[in-house]
């Protein structure tokens, strides 16, 4: 189902498409990609939204920052100076995070309207990125289908071709607060990552993985997250062909549980200590499924490269319960 979310200053409209299967609501929207809404119950029955979003288009417009739901590409977290050597030859990006480009950089898939087409349990969200576009190369035919299963996970399976050699990074930005409404900072955390990605001031990884053991980054077993967190983790599985559950948030007020799978190697948790206003620190925990920040750069992280005759394909799975 689908009706008229807002128009654009151009006169382009955005439609928002509902989505409802065993128990849990979601909406999409053509702008951005965007996951505005999942609705499920609690322990008791109580069904709340558990993902943060504005309650219209112009919410989205006036505060982008956050990139709240949006799907992003065509490269998720970081570029170290908004450049990168591909085939002997060096692109140049958008710089919109400091020094350097950051979620596919100033018009970046989260700003763009997507074309949508409905599908058994879901929509299939496509469009073209034209070479050149915010500086990467190749034209980019993406696609990104969300559907819901008969267990009311949230599945989103990315899919993208290009004419010529490029980068491809794509990921969800959605805020989870399984409360509902107040701080997600009660939130106990599972994430099966062994390592991580120390960055240096400006958030670049800086030198290799590191072992989580006795750190504040060990989340093998299940903790508060608290503050301080904008961190690329090393999954233990790896890069696979489906995907595999890597983490675990659980809401001990609620009883929600959401667990999250995916194929891609990396997951960046953000704890929002910068989310901005209308919202407080800490409303929302990011769980970015992911392959590693400045990927381009570093020959030694998992390649984010795709050539012409290659499928670009990643899937990752949101999956809701309850515990008693």
């Amino acid at each position: 189902m689908s009706e008229l979310f807002g128009i654009l200053s151009d006169g382009t409209e955005v439609h928002r498409w509902t989505l409802e299967r065993a128990g849990v609501r979601a909406r999409v929207l053509s702008y951005g990609g965007i996951v505005q809404s999942v609705e499920v119950p609690d322990r008791e029955g109580r069904t709340a939204g558990v993902v943060l979003g504005f309650a219209d288009l112009d919410g989205y417009l006036r505060h982008p920052e956050p990139f709240l739901g949006a799907l992003i590409g065509r490269y998720a977290n970081r570029i170290a100076g908004g450049r990168f050597p591909l085939d002997g030859r060096t692109y140049a990006l958008a710089r919109n995070d400091g020094p350097n480009s950051l979620h596919g950089g100033d018009g970046g898939f989260d700003k763009r309207v997507w074309d949508v087409t409905p599908v058994e349990h879901g929509v299939r969200l496509s469009r073209v990125s034209p070479h050149g576009e915010e500086g990467f190369p190749g034209r980019l035919e993406v696609a990104a289908t969300y559907t819901l299963d008969g267990t009311g996970a949230l599945r989103i399976a990315y899919e993208a071709t290009t004419d010529a050699p490029t980068v491809v990074n794509l990921t969800n930005h959605s805020y989870w607060n399984l409360s509902g409404s107040g701080s997600a900072g009660g939130h106990e955390l599972r994430l099966a990552a062994s390592r991580y990605t120390p960055v240096d001031a400006h958030l670049i990884p800086d030198g290799a993985p590191e072992d989580v053991s006795g750190t504040r980054f060990d989340f093998r077993r299940p903790r508060k997250t608290g503050a301080g967190y904008d961190h690329n983790f090393v999954l233990d599985k790896g890069v696979t062909p489906a995907a595999e559950e890597v983490a675990e948030l659980h809401d001990p007020a609620s009883g929600r549980v959401l667990t999250v799978a995916t194929t891609e190697p990396g997951l960046q948790l953000y704890t929002a200590d910068h989310l901005g206003e209308p919202f407080a620190p800490g409303d929302g925990i990011a769980l970015e499924t992911q392959h590693f920040p400045d990927s381009p750069n570093r020959p030694d992280f998992p390649a984010t490269e795709l050539r012409p005759g290659r499928v670009y394909r990643s899937e990752t799975v949101y999956g809701f319960s309850v515990r008693r």
